[in-house]
């Protein structure tokens, strides 16, 4: 499949790293590219972008403005299946759980820079921009 044309579901920290400028530079146009052309995230990671505790007033702001432009999957009833029978073959928080059942069923990559979260899940493609090789 050509690079271009896969869709990407955008994990919290990427979110953060992005709005902080720790995106590494070799991957920032990466990145850029992906959010404007695929920026989706899971309502699961609204809620822990939006609920971030270090947000000032300014920077949560900045954020609900941000968001504005991301196409935001809810949960269903397909979702929450898939979700379930991955936190019960797999060691995984709820949350992330909810995160990649999202990206399997729409079929994206999911970017995140916490692979560790989702070793198990074998069937997830991830694309982690904070250590990519040279």
């Amino acid at each position: 499949m050509d690079e271009n044309l896969k869709g990407y579901l955008l994990d919290t920290n990427i979110l953060i790293y992005h709005l902080k400028g720790d995106i590494p530079q070799r991957e920032i146009e990466k990145i850029e590219s992906i959010l404007k052309h695929s920026f989706i995230i899971s309502v699961i990671t609204k809620i822990e972008f939006l609920g971030w505790r270090k947000h000032t007033v300014d920077g949560f702001l900045k954020a609900q403005e941000f968001l504005c432009h991301a196409a935001i999957i809810p949960v269903d009833s397909e979702l929450a299946d898939l979700a379930i029978e991955l936190r019960r073959n797999n060691n995984i928080k709820l949350a992330d759980a909810l995160i990649a059942a999202t990206a399997l069923l729409n079929n994206l990559v999911l970017v995140t820079g916490n692979e560790e979260d989702f070793k198990a899940i074998e069937e997830l493609e991830i694309y982690n921009p904070l250590f990519q090789a040279f």
